[in-house]
């Protein structure tokens, strides 16, 4: 990594571009593969009721062929993400030399959270928004009104996030500014100082706790209430099979988890942001 370059996660994708993009292949492929369960399960209630078992038989296929491709991804990714993460803490060693260790040692703990996002956290965005796409165009293919209840809920939990977003980046930023004096405050063992440091930390964790639980009390309740009418719709207003309507019902309920990851990742990258000021605070150019 250059010198001159901040340590990001846009850096890190630069310098590693051809390592994360395989493994965000096998990604996409596993996403695909899952996506497709509820509307095979669906055929396979239909055929099997019809004394037909090829739907179920091509069942089998994808749930062996996911199996292989989640495996072969999962032991890919340790490796991959070992490096760069070895990589990245040298060189944030390498650009501290006149940082007091307290502050070294936070900011090693919040770079490892840089690269545990491309490894933990971009896979299951990559995997909502796959799903969320298949999802929304199966529901649209069933009748417009489900797909449509399904985008509505989606635009209001973007604007529930959307008012708590600068409220979730000043509380994670308040933990950091704890987290690199820990070290210098320990090391003094002076009980007045540990005590107020600890109670500043639990303070904004509680804040944090406080206020996601409210916003995704508030998501959770407009994404479930997605899944209660479609459920309505498509039993009391529409004339479908038994397999059908389970496909329905399963692909909104795949649309509840596929969109909650949207905020979710959302506020991560709060903290992300903050993160990367911090790391590279004492070399920006």
């Amino acid at each position: 990594m250059h010198e001159n370059s901040p340590l990001s996660i846009k850096s890190l994708l630069r310098h590693n571009l051809i390592t994360i993009s395989l493994t965000w292949v096998l990604t996409f492929i596993e996403t695909v593969l899952l996506a497709l369960i509820p509307l095979f399960i669906g055929y396979s209630i239909d055929g099997v009721l019809a004394d037909d078992m090829g739907p179920l038989w091509n069942l089998v296929g994808i749930l062996l062929a996911l199996i292989f491709i989640s495996v072969a991804r999962r032991v890919y990714d340790t490796r991959v993400y070992g490096t760069i993460r070895v990589g990245l803490e040298s060189e944030l060693i390498s650009r501290s030399k006149d940082i007091d260790i307290s502050t070294l040692t936070a900011r090693l703990g919040m770079s490892r959270e840089l690269v545990d996002f491309l490894e933990i956290e971009v896979p299951p965005i990559l995997t909502s928004i796959v799903q969320f796409t298949i999802t929304i165009g199966i529901l649209f293919t069933f009748h417009l009104y489900l797909a449509g209840a399904a985008l509505l809920a989606t635009i209001v939990m973007l604007g529930v996030y959307g008012a708590s977003h600068e409220r979730f980046q000043r509380l994670y930023g308040d933990i950091n500014k704890e987290m690199e004096k820990r070290v210098t405050i320990l090391d003094k063992r002076e009980s007045g100082n540990i005590i107020t440091h600890l109670r500043a930390l639990r303070t904004s964790e509680v804040c944090v706790s406080d206020t996601e639980a409210i916003v995704y009390g508030l998501i959770f309740t407009f994404l479930l209430g997605v899944v209660v009418f479609n459920l309505w719709f498509s039993t009391a207003v529409m004339t479908l099979t038994v397999g059908t309507i389970f496909a329905i019902v399963t692909y909104s309920w795949d649309f509840v988890n596929s969109a909650f990851v949207m905020p979710v990742s959302l506020q991560k990258w709060s903290k992300l942001s903050d993160i990367t000021q911090r790391i590279n605070a004492e070399y920006d150019r």
